[in-house]
């Protein structure tokens, strides 16, 4: 088949296959996940910071932190990983419905995790004043770091759902690529927030 002749996810799947490099977008990510694992290295660091300067951590009055449910949830967000490195193979070889099929099945898993999450965060937000205490205070603000972060994730599924269910093109696989990697990050970042969370019960 000529390439005047090629369909477009075959013209996709050729570009794709003859980039030298990395895409811009990808390097764009790459640096927003630096910046933003400074972020999240800070937050955790002033955690324990505070929590080794602290006679009690969490301070008397305060529940401790869950321990079972958080890890479960976190377990089920990093299995979502699977489904972007497939979709995203998918869409290399040119199956544009499998790659929507795969992104839909990641992006209505991590939905379910983050309903959980934001339902947890709002219980937690009742028991704690961020201004009670420094406890209060970097736990509400690590955790709800983490669920914006997660949040956006939802918006870049949502965004690529909407561009891979018309058609593919070269930039819908570079948009693949570029939301499979920041999911991968953002699942990296959750089990670190996750394990500090939980940190007091273990």
């Amino acid at each position: 088949m000529s390439a005047a002749g090629a369909t477009p996810s075959v013209r996709a799947v050729r570009a794709e296959r003859r980039r030298p490099a990395k895409p811009n977008g990808w390097w764009g990510v790459a640096i927003f996940a630096a910046s933003e694992g400074t972020l999240f290295g800070t937050l955790i660091g002033t955690y324990f910071f505070l929590r080794f300067n602290t006679r009690h951590w969490p301070p008397p009055g305060v529940p401790e932190p869950r321990l079972v449910l958080p890890l479960l949830l976190t377990a089920v967000l990093l299995a979502t990983s699977m489904p972007m490195i497939l979709a995203l193979r998918a869409a290399r070889a040119g199956r544009r419905t499998l790659a929507w099929w795969l992104v839909a099945t990641a992006f209505a898993v991590q939905c379910s995790y983050f309903a959980l999450q934001v339902h947890l965060f709002a219980e937690d937000a009742r028991k704690l004043d961020p201004q009670g205490s420094a406890y209060a205070s970097i736990y509400e603000t690590l955790v709800g770091a983490d669920h914006a972060h997660v949040f956006v994730g939802l918006l870049l599924d949502l965004f690529l759902l909407a561009r891979l269910a018309t058609r593919l093109t070269a930039y819908r696989i570079v948009a693949l690529r570029v939301t499979a990697f920041y999911w991968h990050f953002v699942n990296a970042v959750t089990i670190a927030v996750v394990l500090t969370q939980v940190s007091p019960r273990l």
